[in-house]
């Protein structure tokens, strides 16, 4: 759940100081917190007051809300946002792990289109995976690998404690800086796409609640510890990729390690979308959809489109950052908190309404000032 990429965190305390460490430990209590009334609207109490699961996707939970208007608006708007959000995240990938390629072996007379196609190439064996099993093990490994990384870069900086200096940290801070922040700091939460499935899939449901206080506690001391020891190392020196602040012989391994992590990190955004796409067929009449050959071309037939798109979008950064501000801010924020207010309004209190409203607040502004960001960049850049 927590696997998400943390080496810009440095980068973000850079532009903004002590807030910056303020911004991951208020970004992990929302995230904590929208997890669990998403979770809650997937069920009901029944006559006897039990609670009985009556939804099973974040589809469902939106048809839900919007069944005055149209029976299948809610999971119409979600599935789409949902699609253009692990679309964006898997071309993501692809271009890191081309990136990650090129520099590796910078003296191969190769294009970046080329080694875009070697990285499709690493990635096909995703078009053969038909269960949420192998996902998890796939992420489980991400998992351990991305904490090997983080590992090593703490203990690299740990080694460089003589050279910190509180007096790196700013009080100050500007506007434009602040907003940087809340974006890198916002790209790494978008976890509640999977936690529908996730929680539908545990033996003990119940323990659902305390699942995500512990994983998001934990990564919050991860990434504060990881963001403060990085910048304590390299203050003004800080760069966006990390790796490239690390001795070489650290470099080569930590590039070694993301080579293996973005191959692991691609099959779960994979796999949702193309369980999406599934789920949506397999509703209507599409029964040829259920022959294997079919999903596996459908499968493939998503892989290229990622491809195409990673290969062809100019200036994918800023589209990812103005995408993101809006599926990624919606999915994680505004919609759970829209949804619980709108199933549970009667048995909530006024606190909890009000905890409710407070995040949808603080999630359209930090949506309304990613695209502001995103949007200004492309400007600069179509002149």
């Amino acid at each position: 759940l927590q696997k998400k990429k943390n080496l810009g965190l440095p980068y973000a305390v850079l532009h903004s100081g002590y807030s910056g460490l303020l911004l991951i430990v208020l970004a992990a209590a929302l995230c904590c917190y929208t997890g669990k009334i998403l979770i809650a609207c997937l069920y009901e109490e029944n006559e006897d007051g039990q609670l009985i699961r009556v939804r099973d996707t974040y589809e469902d939970i939106a048809n839900a809300c919007c069944k005055k208007l149209s029976p299948n608006l809610g999971g119409i708007v979600v599935n789409v946002t949902q699609v253009v959000e692990l679309i964006m995240t898997c071309i993501l990938y692809k271009k890191k792990k081309r990136n990650l390629l090129s520099h590796s072996f910078p003296y191969v007379p190769v294009t970046e289109k080329t080694w875009s196609v070697i990285a499709f190439v690493t990635l096909l064996p995703c078009i053969f995976i038909r269960t949420l099993k192998i996902v998890s093990k796939l992420s489980q490994l991400c998992s351990l690998v991305h904490f090997v990384i983080i590992l090593v870069v703490i203990t690299y900086c740990l080694t460089q404690m003589h050279q910190w200096s509180w007096a790196k940290f700013r009080l100050s801070l500007e506007f434009e800086d602040f907003l940087i922040s809340v974006g890198v700091i916002k790209k790494k939460k978008t976890s509640q796409i999977f936690l529908p499935t996730l929680e539908g899939n545990m033996k003990k449901k119940k323990k659902i609640r305390c699942m995500l206080n512990w994983t998001h506690f934990f990564a919050c001391i991860l990434k504060t510890t990881f963001a403060l020891t990085a910048f304590l190392t390299w203050g003004e020196k800080t760069k966006e990729k990390k790796k490239k602040n690390l001795p070489s012989f650290l470099e080569t391994l930590v590039n070694l390690c993301l080579k293996k992590k973005k191959i692991l990190s691609y099959p779960l955004p994979f796999f949702a979308a193309t369980e999406i796409e599934k789920k949506k067929n397999s509703k209507g009449n599409h029964s040829s959809y259920r022959s294997p050959l079919v999903a596996l071309a459908v499968r493939g037939s998503f892989l290229l489109l990622t491809l195409l798109m990673a290969m062809f979008t100019p200036h994918f950064a800023l589209l990812m950052g103005l995408s993101g501000s809006v599926t990624g801010a919606a999915m994680t924020f505004l919609l759970p908190s829209v949804f619980h207010l709108k199933l549970k309004w009667k048995k909530l209190s006024f606190l909890e309404k009000c905890a409710d409203i407070s995040v949808f607040i603080l999630g359209f502004l930090c949506s309304l000032a990613g695209i502001v960001c995103s949007i200004k960049g492309l400007f600069e850049v179509f002149g």
